[in-house]
């Protein structure tokens, strides 16, 4: 079934048109250019395992969806991620005509927002210096200093089964990379779409195609406490937002025209360089993702970045036939299967840092191994 669908979304597909904010756009669809080999290959899937909805209801973007991606993920549980992947019951929404606040909202601790194929994006980590969660040092998952596990797509697996990205999730993006023109990846919790790293070099229209730089830089000098020495980008803390040093504000966003929305509209941008996914929203994000990491929830994700903080002092290239991925299963809703419980408490085995088994009473000092090292 799944391989019907592929060969006739590749001959019925035609190109993107121009759509406002009120209509669905060509990315509510997951799909990628028709570039037969591997790339076809691994779209050829069992029909049960991934499973994405994305549909205009009202004024809101109704997103459903089982979070495993399309493209088979890499090898889960691995030698630095001892987690399996489990399907999750995703039933979640944003507003379709978001609006950007006065004020940026910190992201910390909550889902930023989701990848068109299904998948979370989740850029925080549980993994403290010395395990220490009240040390105020949070280790970046794509520092350097961590080995968790990441899949080639810049994805692996929280406790509960979560399979989420921490980076550019590039199994979405097009064979080009997104470089031909912007690529729509996903829509963040505030209802803002979120786009890859390349974009128009004018914002006001159709351009050249440029890589958008993020405006965060490591800080200068030597760190004050903790773990001590220079700064180096290690740790969430190491980094600073400093206004016009890049082509992005300090949520990763800018205002400009995409493929979607000719007339232009505030959106995300994910970068290979810190903060990757953004760590806050310039609109209001929706109450459904900030559950996803509620205590106790079925299908809840596992607490990673919850008391972390930062210093805030595609898809397709929407032309050519595209593969359609998405099962309209005759128009009803996916079908999905049941999300992964969350861990127990104090199911972690002694001597394990928070990626084994969560944090000590307190949120002290763990002890034993721990996936991250050095300063």
């Amino acid at each position: 079934m799944r391989f019907c669908l592929v060969l006739a979304g590749a001959l019925i597909a035609s190109p993107a048109m121009a759509h406002d904010s009120t209509t669905p756009l060509h990315g509510e669809e997951p799909a990628e250019h028709t570039h037969i080999g591997e790339d076809i290959l691994n779209f050829l899937l069992p029909e049960a395992d991934a499973s994405a909805d994305i549909a205009i209801d009202g004024k809101s973007r109704r997103i459903r969806a089982n979070g495993y991606p399309i493209k088979p993920p890499g090898q889960f549980p691995n030698r630095n991620n001892p987690h399996a992947i489990s399907k999750k019951n995703y039933n979640l929404k944003v507003p379709v005509s978001p609006r950007k606040n006065a004020r940026a909202t910190s992201a910390q601790g909550a889902v930023f927002g989701i990848a068109v194929n299904g998948v979370v994006m989740d850029p925080g980590t549980a993994e403290f210096w010395q395990n220490n969660r009240r040390s105020g040092w949070n280790y970046e998952a794509l520092g350097g200093a961590c080995k968790l596990g990441l899949d080639k797509y810049n994805a692996h697996v929280q406790p509960d089964g979560t399979y989420h990205y921490h980076g550019i999730p590039t199994g979405v993006l097009a064979s080009e990379g997104g470089k031909s023109v912007p690529a729509l990846i996903g829509f963040a919790a505030d209802g803002f779409p979120i786009y890859g790293p390349y974009g128009y070099a004018d914002t006001k229209q159709k351009s050249a195609m440029k890589k958008l730089k993020s405006s965060y830089r490591v800080k200068q000098g030597t760190r004050s406490d903790g773990p001590g020495g220079r700064y180096n980008g290690k740790f969430t803390q190491d980094w600073a937002y400093v206004a016009g040093a890049g082509d992005l504000d300090r949520c990763n966003g800018r205002f400009a025209v995409t493929p979607e929305y000719p007339d232009g509209t505030y959106h995300y941008v994910l970068t290979d360089t810190f903060p990757f996914i953004p760590r806050c929203w310039m609109g209001t994000a929706d109450a459904s993702f900030k559950r996803l990491k509620g205590p106790g929830r079925r299908g809840a994700l596992e607490g990673e970045g919850a008391s972390a903080t930062i210093d805030f002092a595609a898809l397709t290239d929407n032309s050519a036939a595209t593969v359609t991925l998405i099962q309209h299963q005759g128009g009803r809703p996916p079908r999905l299967l049941p999300g992964g419980r969350p861990p127990p408490p104090g199911a972690g085995r002694p001597g394990r840092g928070p990626r084994q088994g969560g944090m000590p009473p307190g949120g002290g000092r763990a002890g034993g191994r721990s996936p991250c090292s050095g300063s």
